[in-house]
């Protein structure tokens, strides 16, 4: 793994949420996208080397709209950066971990993901993620 990439944070209102992290923050938004595939809008932060994810559910049925219907707002996941998204998915496949997919897709902010589940790193949601290139 190269570097975290981002901590994703699950929001109810994304707008609001967005004004608090700009003040927060001290930097504008960078990007509004929807995921249309994971029922989500997110919005991007970048301070420093590091990216804050703001996502807010389109669909109370999605990941996001559960989460925050079972824990509230708050830390959703926890990315980090891979070179190789497919290589990194079999090596820990073979170490015993458990994924929500079988198969990285494409997510936001012109990524390929996938997310390893929660029972099989400690409770913790973890992203890993490679840059689409040319995407």
């Amino acid at each position: 793994m190269l570097k975290v990439e981002h901590i994703g944070i699950a929001v109810k209102n994304l707008e609001a949420s967005k004004k608090l992290f700009e003040t927060l923050l001290n930097t504008p938004c960078y990007k509004i996208e929807n995921v249309e595939s994971e029922m989500v809008s997110t919005a991007f932060f970048k301070t420093g080397d590091t990216k804050i994810e703001l996502l807010e559910t389109t669909n109370p049925e999605g990941a996001i709209g559960k989460f925050i219907e079972k824990r509230g707002e708050g830390m959703h996941h926890i990315a980090y950066e891979v070179a190789d998204i497919n290589a990194e998915v079999k090596r820990l496949k073979d170490a015993g971990f458990i994924f929500t997919r079988e198969e990285p897709f494409r997510g936001a902010d012109n990524k390929m993901v996938i997310f390893l589940h929660p029972k099989s790193t400690n409770g913790v949601l973890i992203e890993l993620c490679q840059e689409i290139v040319g995407g």
